[in-house]
């Protein structure tokens, strides 16, 4: 049986077959995709009203993708006070936000009170806030840096508030690429656990995918089986997210970026391959508005949301500082052929547009 046949039969799809969907030209393996897309979401394609808040740039890790840590690359280090991030939410929330996605770098001099202390302060004064934060890069670097263990650090994020983890710092799991480019900061083995630990206590995450780098095709599709796996044991990931290398202003000596058609195949092969995980996200942010909408032709069925404000991607050059309005937002998935549906962040439908 050839793989489009496996794929249509639903048939699970392994390394092998997943290679061989790159060399399918890009509509047959775009059409493989909108089958499966449809019959999880149809034509809907969900995005929520959000507002990611990056509360410092201080960092001990010198990932060499980044170009959002203090750095001779960065030299304007910053780290806001818990008053600060609280007035950023309020404000975001009288401004419709549901959600406040929160990611910070591993500052070693802001105190473990600092990281879970905002939590907190943000649920004293909006209780129906949902807050997503602190990676399992973050939540790595906390245990190491205060000595507690990883159950400890999970247990105290519930108890201050948090209520999902979002799916950073996962980058390329292959351990030899990740040791060129995050030598230092948390294992693939670890972040695994550590999502697997919180999808124990009945909690969601969502999964991302660091690509156009320096990785290979296989090692995305290691990447995306290793998902799967966990994802059969725990059905805890809401939502897989294949981020789109940002270029400048960091340290990978990258010469050949992917092209629209490779980040395309790649979307699609991952809505094919992780046939457990319901929602794929084409984040906007880091492939660009236009290849989103693009994408949702090739197995996306959610595009992240309005922001209102980003650090990280857009200090390597994402054109996301601003976010985008909500009115834009849903008229360019309508003018796309879609049904824009805003959502809560675990994928409750709040409103059809």
């Amino acid at each position: 049986m050839n793989v489009v046949d496996k794929v249509r039969s639903c048939e699970r799809i392994y390394l092998e077959d997943a290679l061989k969907l790159y060399e399918l030209d890009l509509f047959t393996l775009g059409e493989l995709a909108d089958e499966k897309r449809k019959a999880l979401h149809g034509k809907k394609t969900y995005f929520n009203i959000n507002r990611h808040i990056n509360p410092t740039n201080v960092c001990k890790d010198i990932c060499k993708f980044c170009a959002y840590s203090a750095s001779r690359k960065n030299p304007n280090p910053y780290t806001m006070s818990v008053e600060e991030i609280v007035d950023i939410a309020k404000q975001s929330w009288e401004n419709g936000a549901k959600e406040v996605h929160i990611v910070s770098a591993h500052n070693p001099e802001a105190g473990l009170d600092w990281y879970l202390g905002m939590f907190k302060a943000i649920k004293e004064e909006l209780p129906d806030i949902h807050i997503k934060a602190l990676t399992a890069a973050e939540v790595n670097f906390l245990a190491e840096e205060y000595g507690l263990s990883i159950d400890e650090i999970l247990d105290r994020m519930v108890e201050n508030g948090v209520d999902s983890m979002p799916g950073g710092g996962a980058e390329i799991f292959d351990e030899k690429v990740r040791d060129y480019i995050c030598k230092g900061k948390v294992s693939s083995k670890g972040w695994l656990d550590i999502h697997k630990k919180w999808h124990k206590r009945g909690k969601k995450s969502n999964a991302t995918m660091l690509f156009g780098h320096v990785e290979r095709r296989e090692h995305r599709i290691d990447h995306m089986l290793r998902l799967r796996d966990l994802q059969d044991e725990t059905g805890g990931f809401n939502c897989f997210i294949p981020l789109v290398y940002q270029k400048e202003n960091n340290f990978l000596k990258v010469e050949e970026f992917p092209t629209g058609q490779e980040i395309l195949k790649t979307m699609a092969i991952s809505r094919i391959v992780l046939d457990n995980i319901p929602n794929l996200k084409a984040y906007w942010v880091t492939s660009t508005i236009n290849l989103a909408l693009i994408a949702q032709e090739y197995g996306a069925n959610d595009l992240d949301g309005t922001i209102e404000r980003e650090s990280i991607q857009a200090a390597a050059g994402a054109k996301s500082a601003y976010g985008m309005p909500l009115d834009d937002f849903v008229h360019l998935i309508k003018d796309s052929g879609f049904i824009p549906v805003e959502r809560d962040s675990l994928y409750n439908e709040l409103k059809v547009w």
